[in-house]
């Protein structure tokens, strides 16, 4: 099928199409797109069902849902092959359940990079990946094989039908009764030692404050621990959270007051679920696609400032969150006004944008033209991906 008859045939192919960070963003784009624009979404879960609602979601929006588990690299080509699809959208990259054998045999006319793996393929298989400018700024283009598709809004999307309940009591959580709460519920993996000699930077400076963290496997806290205590910083100042439902999880935000991003890899699903939830991420952008999507975040939201210069500048931003309630509270208040009006959270707009990539991709090989960035231009109404020029 060709953009010029009818509805273009999209498959995406994923082992987290479930209770998982790729299912958690994608989902209510997903909807969006099958709902609203000219594309029949077809889904390949590479896992087995979950039984979650995001599954069940993703089950009910697309066009077709596979379930495809445990298969050979030829047989699972062979599958995606015969659904006669238009284009395929890889969400898995070199992550685990990586497709790249099947992907190499070539079972789509175009191939897509992208998501869940925030860098180039650098494979001849993938035609394509899809970013934005700030994740992929001119000065990283040479470095990535693929054509880029620009989307003119942050390149990750996000689900706004989640609700951000009220969460138990600063002391149920384990939190003092009083001070400034930071957090950065990344895995614990993100969190090596020169994320963490900003981090304790920012305690010291911060009297009275904690560092509420997500709870690591196989004695992660208590190396944590460790490393406070080398850094001149009580180790009682840091909280543990355990892992949580995802609702459950996304309430105790109700008590942060900034969310301190690690490097050189970013906090990305986390990040949305802080910045939904009302809750400022302090960044600094790095040299690579996975150090900058924080920085994406902040910037379509319409809140730079959250993109600190150096390390210098994020611990003297974070010290003030932490020691002036005034420009917390005006923090926060400026976060809630861009989450409405700033388009960072709008799916419908997401997709329309979304669908006229892919559009563009499907016109090219169409009319035999090799791949080639694209890039869609926004319209004339600043709003930050809320409305942008028609599909050409």
């Amino acid at each position: 099928m060709t953009p010029a008859e009818g509805r273009l045939r999209v498959g995406f192919v994923s082992n987290g199409f479930g209770n998982h960070p790729t299912g958690l963003l994608i989902v209510a784009m997903i909807e969006a797109l099958c709902e609203e624009e000219a594309i029949d979404a077809v889904l390949f879960a590479t896992s087995r069902d979950d039984a979650s609602p995001i599954r069940r979601r993703l089950r009910a929006a697309a066009a077709a849902f596979h379930e495809i588990p445990d298969l050979a690299p030829v047989a699972l080509a062979q599958r995606l092959n015969e659904a006669a699809l238009d284009v395929l959208v890889d969400l898995r990259g070199y992550g685990g359940g990586s497709l790249a054998e099947s992907l190499a045999l070539r079972p789509a006319p175009i191939q897509v990079n992208w998501l869940a793996y925030p860098g180039t393929s650098g494979a001849p298989w993938i035609d394509y990946v899809i970013a934005d400018r700030v994740v992929l700024p001119d000065a990283m283009r040479a470095h990535f094989s693929e054509a880029v598709a620009y989307l003119p809004r942050c390149f990750q999307p996000s689900d706004p039908t989640r609700i951000v309940a009220t969460p138990p009591s600063r002391t149920a959580c384990g939190l003092p009764a009083e001070g400034a709460v930071f957090v950065s519920f990344n895995n614990s993996y993100k969190l090596n030692r020169e994320s963490m000699r900003r981090m304790f930077a920012v305690l010291r400076g911060a009297p009275g404050s904690v560092l509420w963290l997500l709870s690591g496997p196989e004695g992660a806290d208590d190396r944590l621990r460790d490393v406070a205590r080398e850094n001149e910083v009580d180790p009682a100042r840091l909280v543990f959270m355990p892992k949580l439902p995802h609702d459950e999880y996304l309430a105790r935000y109700r008590h942060a007051d900034l969310f301190l991003d690690t490097a050189p890899y970013n906090a990305h699903t986390t990040a949305s679920d802080a910045i939904w939830a009302g809750r400022p991420v302090l960044t600094v952008a790095g040299e690579t696609f996975a150090s900058r999507v924080a920085a994406s975040l902040a910037t379509h939201l319409g809140m730079p400032e959250l993109v600190a210069a150096d390390d210098r500048a994020f611990v003297e931003t974070a010290v003030r969150v932490g020691n002036d309630r005034a420009f917390r509270d005006a923090l926060h208040a400026k976060l809630a006004e861009r989450r409405a009006a700033s388009g960072l959270f709008d799916m419908r707009a997401f997709a329309r944008d979304f669908a006229a990539l892919l559009l563009r991709m499907a016109d090219a090989r169409r009319r035999r033209v090799a791949p080639a960035d694209l890039a869609l231009a926004p319209s004339l109404s600043g709003d930050d991906g809320a409305s942008y020029a028609p599909r050409p």
